[in-house]
């Protein structure tokens, strides 16, 4: 007999489930999900589904759902059960568990009350994304989603600027065109990015180019499905302070301080508030020459 399908002991299993493909689905969940004494999905008809598709039966075990809705509700049951020696599994409904997902506060209990937490690896978005991104993956950020109005995102987007690792966040299809446009703003025109849709399924999409580009792109044809977007580090270490005033000066001597700060954000690949407010200080300083 497999020892992967004896009784498991106590504690919460974690597996991580496709997003797309479903047999990219791991031997180890699989064994996983044949052996716990109870059943815990952020989606219990997706994981019906998945173990339909690969001859796996429920039988007499119990399938509870656990999402961002009934958590507070669900997790003294499953602590309950962990407590009387029970192998409970959970599984979110595409990817990997606890990233950008509700079994966190699950997971973070688990822990807190002493019981054996355990994760079988498998399918993720951001990893796969930034596998696909042709982006520098020695170092990276990843973000999850960010706020859906444009001040509170740019705020956002503002403090990872100078965050020196490839970006990597998640995106809804209404979203992602002012996402990219405020992207481009902030964090530089020129920056390199990718934008990974519908991975490892049917109608899986990369489009590559700067933050300028792809946002062009999707305000023409707003992509649909699930989305990742990728983007890579900035270039802010190769163009020192005296250079930056040089440029900005050339410019606002053309425009205006918005103005001159979006060319020269673009120009030089920088982030957009780093330039901006060194244009600010500038433009300061020259009308206080002027008095």
């Amino acid at each position: 007999m497999n020892p992967d399908k004896q009784k498991l002991a106590a504690g919460l299993y974690l597996i991580a489930t496709p997003i797309g493909a479903a047999r990219d689905i791991t031997l180890r969940a699989l064994d996983l999900l044949a052996a716990a004494d109870v059943l815990v999905a952020e989606d219990t008809r997706s994981l019906r589904r998945l173990m339909d598709i690969h001859g796996l039966s429920l039988g007499d075990r119990p399938l509870w759902p656990y999402h961002d809705h009934n958590g507070a509700r669900m997790r003294p049951r499953i602590m309950t059960a962990l407590a009387e020696g029970k192998s409970v599994l959970y599984a979110s409904e595409a990817g990997t568990p606890m990233v950008a997902d509700p079994g966190f506060d699950l997971g973070r209990a688990v822990v807190a009350e002493g019981f054996d937490l355990v994760s079988a690896p498998g399918p993720s978005a951001v990893i796969t994304a930034l596998t696909l991104s042709g982006l520098p993956t020695d170092r990276f950020l990843f973000a999850g989603f960010l706020p859906n109005t444009s001040g509170k995102r740019k705020t956002a987007l503002g403090e990872l600027a100078e965050v020196p690792a490839t970006l990597v966040f998640y995106e809804s299809p209404k979203r992602v065109a002012a996402m990219l446009r405020d992207a481009a703003e902030v964090l530089g025109a020129g920056r390199p990015a990718a934008l990974c849709r519908e991975i490892t399924k049917k109608f899986e999409e990369v489009r590559r180019g700067t933050l300028a580009e792809l946002a062009e792109g999707c305000a023409d044809a707003a992509p649909k499905g699930e989305i990742v977007v990728v983007v890579g580090r900035g270039d802010s270490g190769n163009i020192s302070e005296i250079d930056l005033d040089t440029v900005l000066r050339e410019a606002l001597q053309a425009g205006s301080v918005r103005d001159a700060s979006d060319q020269v954000a673009a120009r030089l690949r920088l982030p957009r508030r780093k330039v901006y407010q060194r244009a600010l200080v500038l433009a300061a300083e020259h009308e206080g020459g002027e008095e």
